[in-house]
This record gives C-alpha cells, sequence and structure tokens, in this order.
C-alpha cells in the first residue's frame, strides 16, 4: 500500500509537471527549493559542508548563495523530470534546444571506433542518456529502482530513444564492453562514491581526496574506445547537450594519473554551471574512510548568516 502510494504521488507531481510550460515547471521547482533552504535540515548541511569544501576561496556570503542555488536547481531537476520521462520522445527531444561536440562522437563512431561518455552527476544525466542513444546503438547500466512499478517508470523512460539498459552486475560490464568493441556507445556516472574500497582510489576533486570510481576509465581502456566527458546543461528553454573529448592522461597506465584527469576534467565541465552539480550527495567520502570523514560532524551549525 505505502509502495503504490508513493508511485501515485511521483506520478502525480509528474504529470503535473509535464502539463506546466516546462519554465514554469522550473520556476516552481526552484520556489520549493527556496523553501527547502530556509530549513536547517541535514541534506542542507550536506549540500554547505561540500559548498565549503569545494570552494573555500569563496567569502561566506557567496558560498551560502552557491548552497541556495544549488538547492533551487534541485528543485528545478525534479520538476522538470515530467517533460523528460513522461512525453514522447519526440517532444522531449526538441527540449534539447543546443549540442556541442556532437561531430566528434558521431565521427568516431562513424569510423566503428566505441565511444564511452563518462556524463557525471550535473544538469539533467536523464537527457543525456536519453540524447546518447540517439547518436549510436547504446547500452547502459541500470540500477533498479525499489518500487517495482517506479522502476518499471523509470526503465520505460530511459529506453524510449533507442537505448538499451543491463543490470549492473558483471554480465552487463561484459555487455557494454562487447557492444563498444562492436562500435557502440555507453554512458557512464563517474563520480559514483563506490560503497566498497574495491574500484576506487582516493584523488583529488576540487582540491580535496576523496573516493573516485575507476569503472568508466576502466571501460574504456578494457574495450579500447574513445572517452568524452558529457553533460547536458539546464538553460532557458530547455538544455544545452555538451561532449568534450576526454584528456589524454585518462588512458594513461597508472590509475591514480587517469581518475585525476578524469576529476579535472569534471571540474572543467562544472565552470559557469556550478550550481547544477548534485552537491547534495556525499561526493567527498573516502575508501577507506580513514580520519578523513568530512561529513562526521555534519551536526554542526551551519554556514553563519
Amino acid at each position: 500500500m505505502r509502495d503504490r502510494l508513493a508511485l501515485w504521488l511521483v506520478s502525480a507531481a509528474l504529470r503535473l509537471c509535464a502539463w506546466l510550460p516546462l519554465e514554469t515547471a522550473r520556476a516552481l521547482g526552484r520556489w520549493f527549493g527556496a523553501r527547502y533552504w530556509a530549513l536547517d535540515t541535514r541534506r542542507r548541511r550536506i549540500v554547505e559542508r561540500n559548498i565549503a569544501l569545494a570552494y573555500p576561496q569563496l567569502p561566506t556570503s557567496e558560498q551560502r548563495l552557491l548552497v541556495r542555488q544549488t538547492l533551487e536547481e534541485t528543485g528545478a531537476l525534479a520538476a522538470e523530470m515530467g517533460h523528460v520521462w513522461l512525453l514522447p520522445w519526440h517532444k522531449s527531444e526538441k527540449l534539447i534546444v543546443e549540442t556541442q561536440g556532437t561531430d566528434a562522437v558521431q565521427a568516431a563512431l562513424r569510423a566503428g571506433k566505441g565511444v564511452i561518455v563518462l556524463g557525471p552527476h550535473l544538469g539533467n544525466w536523464e537527457i543525456l542518456g536519453l540524447h546518447l542513444a540517439t547518436l549510436g546503438d547504446m547500452v547502459a547500466l541500470y540500477k533498479p529502482a525499489k518500487i517495482p512499478q517506479l522502476d518499471g517508470l523509470i526503465r520505460r523512460s530511459r529506453e524510449r530513444s533507442g537505448g538499451r539498459l543491463v543490470a549492473t552486475d558483471p554480465r552487463g560490464i561484459a555487455a557494454i564492453v562487447k557492444s563498444v568493441k562492436r562500435g557502440g556507445i555507453s554512458g557512464i556516472l563517474p563520480d559514483q562514491v563506490p560503497d566498497t574500497e574495491v574500484g576506487a582510489l582516493n584523488v583529488p576533486f576540487m582540491g580535496v581526496k576523496c573516493a573516485t570510481a575507476a569503472l568508466g576509465v576502466n571501460l574504456i581502456n578494457r574495450a579500447g574506445a574513445l572517452g568524452f566527458m558529457g553533460a547536458a546543461f539546464r538553460v532557458p528553454g530547455g538544455f544545452k547537450v555538451t561532449y568534450v573529448p576526454a584528456p589524454d592522461a585518462l588512458y594513461v597506465d597508472d590509475a591514480a594519473t587517469a581518475l585525476t584527469a578524469m576529476n579535472k576534467a569534471i571540474e572543467a565541465l562544472l565552470d559557469g554551471y556550478d550550481a547544477q552539480y548534485q552537491w547534495l550527495y556525499k561526493r567527498f567520502r573516502c575508501r577507506p574512510q580513514g580520519h578523513n570523514d568530512h561529513y562526521r560532524t555534519i551536526k554542526t551549525p551551519r554556514i553563519p548568516e
């Protein structure tokens, strides 16, 4: 009963937002984000801790402004998902008002070279995944949602532009490698912190050492693919989808060097769109945690008024 109620509420909210004009839905989401910012919640304090770690050079007033903007953009992200998930793909696709770097991706695919796009939690990564499937034969990893009915909604939404989802397990990873070796395309979220120490190294991101997953870099090198960084930025009237060739250092054998280069490339994507990054996520966790637990004292007072 609880799952059905949750699904009904989510579906109703998505349908309402899909019915509203995109910018109206975003404005509504930002309004809720601003209301959330006014509350002293644990999630707000996570954002504050992340902003303080990532932007120590900013004055306190500017950090506070970025915290508020981040929560507002998170609200906009939630509110635009009705347009992203529920509309027919030919209508959602029209929300992509600008693209950059697609020629390089398509040239690689035409040459028979597989492509893996590393798209961090920036802007609207769901739109990025949907757009990838329009460029070539796409296979992507997928972790099922806990509520089966919601899982079905998400899966249908993510596959409706032509992509294919596979489970996040060894068989799914093998399927991606096989597809990319044949000249296909895939997308990986490179900034998810693994639950265990396996498959991650503590390397700098925004000047702070934190656990960084090696999956994306490993897949690029294992499949002999070309790597690109990608993002779908929130812009007036829709989205700007951007692809940038991955740095040369990402292909080296030394994992620490490759992952550091990847994080630097993510930082470059953030420039100018800092509030559209998912700062609600505990990005600066370490594996092993050791003495660098930046969230251990998260209950301490927030940034002063």
